[in-house]
């Protein structure tokens, strides 16, 4: 518990997993920033043994996919690209100033080269066979941001590469050169031409869009109507900060060149995406570990970073993004468990008549947006203050409490656009009903809990492609914060099976840890270190205290 608060201190920008897509884009748009090399084995080393990158499922492989093969093309394809003068601190070491192999050097020929053509002969292969063109047309794409702009745009940057192979041909890759991907899950690039064009024109565009704005390619450098944030991001991503830079910056000592160099820094190379996420991380670890009844001293510059950002729209998830209901939700949430309530009414921005928006506009809804929303406002309206918006306010709970039971699916479950598991919107929605949704909704947090007991796998573990202890710990704590959910018989028996698995998680070391999936939707799926671990000690400490289980030793 100690690592973790201490952590949230230290590490004020996050703790979050590197991501394929973004470190791609960081590759193809920035080679000349420090790490380079080491972002190149990063793809190198991740890819999966079918050609494909990210988890089993070529939905959520697409994006991933896309990107790292067009980063490692670029890197046999692209002219040799030297170093923007000054870009590189002269007290770097030659290997972390990314002063090694060029693109277009000697990665065309030897063992390096060798290696680099295989990777993108087996991925290309993996492409064409199940995630572009006529294969792909039964391919069940995810819910993620943008990708009906980042695939079909990274398709385009591909099969411009397989023409210049052609020219400039690349031993292994041969039977490439001059051939064309097809649309990505049968998606055309309409969509991405206007928002292109939208972007080059210099015309007012929503801020959400400044997340993905590497889709403009080459394009994106130097975008006039762009400027760096204070902290030197460009969208919260490093992907599109990339992109703003290109591969030569007019200002490569600017605060976007130092932003990427703070992000390469946490991993060493390779990059996460969404980043910083301060807000949002903060806000679900404190309100996490505080509703499972999980002692802990909370510093006071943890809670201000909570207060401090909140304005009449709520508070994004960090710099560089717009605020937005479900990290508003959270914020709120946390500051009403701590003892500090602000007023939730922020919320009522993204209020629309059956239920609350993640942000105006949103092309759908969000289920655990929702979810928070109504932990928000119950648990303001339980902290106390009273006002003349009390009505309102209770009206709003009402009506995303029937909202949420609308969604719920036959089985007990639910799904999110922001999570790849049903075991987080399950929790989430389950958790806020049993405590915020009255007795209308009984009914709804039973067949979730019930869910979660006949979806239990055999080794003790719960997991959507496989057990992980971040989906088990949802699913623990689902169980034992929805009363009625601890009478169903057999929760004692599977939350003492799950128990080990926990204990094992929060024992490994950070690099096991890191073998863990991401689960979690961005523009590609990731890995919220600090929120994860908050998760699983939360789910601990009730597996303790509301079951008396042993959190050392299975009683098994």
């Amino acid at each position: 518990m100690r690592d973790l608060i201490e952590g949230l201190v230290s590490h004020p920008w996050g703790q979050v997993s590197p991501s394929v897509y973004e470190t791609g884009r960081v590759v193809t748009f920035t080679p000349w920033l420090s790490g380079h090399e080491k972002r190149v084995d990063f793809l190198l080393e991740t890819q999966r043994p079918d050609g494909a990158w990210g988890v089993p499922d070529d939905g959520y492989a697409l994006v991933p996919t896309l990107s790292a093969t067009e980063a490692l093309l670029s890197e046999l394809t692209a002219p040799e690209q030297a170093a923007p003068e000054q870009a590189v601190p002269q007290q770097a070491a030659p290997e972390q100033a990314g002063t090694g192999p060029r693109r277009g050097g000697d990665r065309e020929t030897g063992t390096g080269g060798e290696r680099l053509a295989c990777s993108v002969d087996r991925a290309l292969r993996a492409l064409t066979d199940r995630m572009c063109g006529p294969a792909a047309s039964s391919l069940e794409v995810p819910d993620l941001p943008a990708i009906e702009l980042t695939a079909p745009a990274l398709t385009r940057r591909i099969n411009a590469s397989l023409e210049r192979l052609a020219d400039r041909p690349v031993p292994g890759l041969g039977a490439w050169a001059g051939r064309r991907l097809g649309p990505p899950a049968g998606m055309d690039a309409t969509k991405l031409d206007f928002v292109r064009a939208l972007l080059l024109s210099g015309a007012e565009v929503p801020k959400k869009l400044m997340h993905a704005v590497e889709i403009a390619g080459d394009d994106a450098a130097g975008l006039r109507r762009l400027r760096p944030e204070p902290t030197g991001t460009i969208g919260a991503s490093p992907a599109a900060a990339a992109a703003w830079l290109g591969r030569r910056p007019d200002d490569p000592n600017g605060p976007a060149r130092w932003y990427l160099e703070t992000v390469v820094e946490q991993h060493g190379g390779p990059v996460p995406c969404g980043f910083p996420l301060t807000v949002f991380e903060r806000g679900w670890v404190l309100a996490w570990l505080t509703r499972a009844g999980v002692p802990f001293a909370v510093p006071p510059r943890l809670v201000l970073s909570l207060t401090a950002p909140l304005g009449p729209a709520g508070t994004p998830a960090a710099a560089g993004l717009p605020a937005d209901a479900d990290t508003t939700a959270g914020a709120l949430y946390a500051l009403a468990l701590l003892g500090a309530p602000h007023s939730p009414d922020p919320l009522f921005a993204y209020e629309l008549d059956t239920h609350f928006c993640t942000w105006q506009g949103e092309d759908g809804a969000s289920v655990t947006t929702n979810a928070h929303v109504l932990e928000a406002f119950g648990q303001y309206l339980a902290s106390g203050p009273g006002g003349a918006d009390r009505g309102r306010r209770t009206a709003a709970v009402a009506k995303v409490s029937g909202w949420l039971r609308e969604q719920q699916r036959a089985d007990g479950s639910w799904s999110d656009r922001w999570h790849a598991s049903p075991y987080y919107a399950t929790a989430c929605a389950g958790i806020a009903l049993a405590c915020f949704g009255g007795t209308a909704s009984s009914a709804a947090v039973d067949a979730a809990g019930r869910w979660a007991l006949e979806t239990q796998r055999p080794d003790g573990m719960w997991g959507r492609w496989g057990g992980t202890p971040e989906e088990t710990a949802y699913a623990v704590q689902l169980l034992l914060m929805t009363g009625r959910s601890r009478e169903v018989m057999g929760v004692r028996d599977a939350v003492d099976r799950a128990v080990p698995h926990l204990v094992r998680s929060l024992a490994g070391t950070e690099d096991d840890r890191a073998d863990e999936p991401a689960l979690w939707h961005d523009k590609d799926l990731y890995r919220p270190s600090a929120i994860v671990r908050a998760a699983v000690l939360g789910a601990l400490h009730l597996a303790r205290t509301r079951t008396g289980t042993d959190a050392g030793v299975s009683p098994r």
